[in-house]
């Protein structure tokens, strides 16, 4: 017969043994700290929050924008160091890491975003993603594209090809990897901070500039500007990466859910960042710029012989750029 105190014992048990499950299948579910530095603002900010969405059911992630977790550059340490789960992070930052890698972050190496997207998701794609994993301890997930660079100019010259850029006052990043790439358009690259560029255009101190865009329009450069030459030279993205300790945890059905909803968060933002661009493209023609686009196939002809006959591409591997020419 089952006596109060042994119906009071049992229930006390069952209790006890809830309160240990509990916490255990908590920790089932990892927790995932995310950190960029591209603010709360940024298109790819609402497509972290639709990721942390889409996975609720497989992990917490904890998302940190504008550098605060992690400053730039720092994140592939941090997540190799086991304070950092997950980073959206620059291709130039694993090619710190991995030479080879620099071969992705060279001029009119991606045609746009859709041969970006093409690539990654090659088996060329999958050589390179196995370097960041064998030698980095980052898994991919994919390509977070934010826009392509364009020359915009203060005077009228029409560009058609590098020749014609001659001359031209470039304002270019600092660095020689950057003031390469002003060289490989057939200008002359002139070093300028970012925040002096509006005054540089305005007084003639340099003849023009190159951003996506969505930059052109933040910074009010098209005030000061006459032309935009959609040269497309430089598709501009990052890599969306987690830890590949933390990946190779996950079951396999929790990768594969997980996986597919990284490429659905990533197009959705990719196509906002394509409309927003057309977009501007469109409003800037309305305020008085002209756009048009010069012959781009020469552009890459030249500058892919400038990256070849140059010391920057002694660490690419051998037929990967013909490979992604060829997507």
């Amino acid at each position: 017969m089952i006596n109060r105190r042994t119906l009071m014992g049992a229930v006390a048990g069952a209790a006890l043994m809830l309160g240990v499950a509990t916490p255990l299948m908590a920790q089932d579910k990892p927790t995932l700290r995310f950190s960029a530095v591209f603010s709360e603002q940024d298109i790819r900010a609402d497509m972290m929050k639709m990721l942390a969405e889409k996975v609720s059911g497989i992990a917490d992630m904890q998302l940190y924008y504008g550098g605060n977790l992690f400053k730039q550059t720092t994140e592939i340490i941090a997540i190799q160091r086991g304070n950092l789960e997950m980073g959206n992070v620059s291709p130039q930052d694993i090619a710190t890491q991995i030479p080879a890698f620099s071969i992705l972050t060279s001029a009119y190496l991606f045609r746009d975003a859709e041969h970006l997207k093409a690539f990654f998701a090659s088996d060329a794609g999958a050589e390179m993603k196995a370097m960041a994993e064998d030698q980095l301890g980052i898994h991919i997930l994919g390509p977070t594209y934010f826009g392509t660079r364009q020359v915009g100019l203060r005077i009228d010259k029409e560009i058609n090809t590098p020749e014609d850029m001659a001359g031209v006052k470039l304002r270019m990043p600092g660095g020689d990897a950057w003031q390469f790439l002003g060289k490989a358009l057939g200008a002359n690259p002139t070093p300028m901070a970012y925040a002096e560029v509006y005054t540089g255009l305005q007084t003639g101190a340099i003849d023009g500039q190159d951003n996506p865009l969505p930059n052109v329009e933040n910074m009010k450069f098209y005030e000061v500007m006459k032309q935009i030459v959609q040269t497309s030279h430089l598709v501009g993205y990052d890599l969306l990466v987690i830890s590949q300790k933390v990946w190779d945890e996950m079951s396999e059905e929790d990768r594969s859910a997980f996986e597919a909803a990284a490429d659905e968060a990533i197009a959705w933002s990719t196509a906002e960042h394509l409309k927003r661009e057309e977009e501007l493209a469109s409003s800037f023609e309305e305020q008085g710029l002209k756009i048009y686009t010069p012959d781009v196939d020469a552009f890459r002809a030249y500058a892919q012989k400038m990256y070849l006959d140059s010391d920057l591409s002694s660490d690419w591997p051998e037929g990967m750029l013909e490979r992604i020419n060829a997507m």
